[in-house]
């Protein structure tokens, strides 16, 4: 069963003499109890895309194409009465990327859970219960959000998301701030959930983190999907040029930097936005290419 279906997205910002195209035609599909790892380097479009999908992109994006939620619901068209009462933290929850600025600075972690558990139709005793699972301490959830760390933030904005227990759930960075043992608990959690029957979409720059628990991976490049294959094939034989440089840039792959920068999202390039940088290039690049990997010249056959 498909959670959700992502159909010629594009995001683009109107600014004074110039426009940002912050997404080109993402098409996505990720069924139910699907792990879903969207990762690629910094401004390629990946909060974008969570911030399109819950309706919280500033007012000079033009938005494009469609997001179903299930089978009836567009999240890009139903208008922002119906995201704020029926979508957002009950059929789609969001881990932030940013903690600092999603915390209510008045709450303590307790409060603020109890809320979120009572506006939800929860039992507000549960506050301590999420909090565990999300490996946060009862005693913290005392503290007002001034008061915690960077990591203590994190996983108070992730028991947040988890209390009202959403079918489907967009982990922006969740991992920010976290060390390796906390790392490692927050990626179970979220697998297990997909395990449970939910579905997660998962944003990150950490492609240790992405292998570890994703079924699939989307490879994004200046706004727009290079690879989107399942997760033993993307890092087993990467297909794109650009997906396999990205697993060479890593400290514990080849460690060598990708030459040359990504293009400004003001001035797109034709074709493929990865061919001024890429050894394989050709004059076919002038046209971008559509299918699962978004090549002419991948590096391995691709179903």
């Amino acid at each position: 069963m498909t959670a959700l279906r992502i159909e010629g997205l594009g995001v683009r910002f109107r600014l004074h003499g110039a426009a940002v195209q912050a997404l080109s035609d993402i098409n996505l599909q990720v069924r139910r109890g699907e792990l879903l790892a969207v990762v690629g380097e910094s401004g390629c479009g990946k909060s974008v895309l969570a911030h399109a999908l819950l309706g919280l992109l500033p007012r000079n994006a033009q938005v494009t194409g469609h997001a179903y939620l299930g089978e009836d619901l567009d999240l890009l068209h139903c208008g922002e009465q119906r995201l704020a009462r029926e979508v957002r933290g009950r059929r789609l929850g969001l881990i932030p990327q940013s903690p600092a600025t999603a915390l209510n600075p008045v709450r303590t972690g307790r409060r603020l859970l109890a809320e979120t558990l009572r506006a939800h139709g929860r039992d507000p005793g549960l506050a301590a219960e999420v909090a565990a699972d999300a490996g946060l301490d009862d005693a913290d959830l005392d503290r007002y959000p001034f008061q915690l760390s960077g990591g203590m933030a994190q996983r108070l904005t992730t028991a947040l998301a988890l209390a009202t227990d959403p079918p489907l759930l967009i982990a922006d960075e969740p991992t920010t701030g976290l060390d390796r043992p906390l790392v490692d608990h927050t990626l179970d959690l979220l697998r297990r959930r997909c395990d449970a029957g939910g579905t997660v979409l998962l944003i990150t720059h950490d492609l240790a983190a992405a292998q570890r628990v994703a079924d699939t991976v989307a490879v994004m490049y200046a706004s727009r999907i290079a690879e989107h294959r399942p997760a033993r094939d993307v890092f087993g034989a990467p297909a794109h040029p650009y997906t396999a440089a990205l697993l060479d840039a890593l400290p514990n792959w080849a460690f060598t930097p990708i030459p040359g920068h990504p293009p400004m999202l003001t001035a797109l390039p034709p074709g493929c936005a990865f061919a001024p940088r890429c050894p394989r290039r050709t004059d076919a690049c002038g046209v971008q290419p559509g299918g699962p990997v978004a090549c002419h010249h991948p590096l391995v056959a691709a179903a």
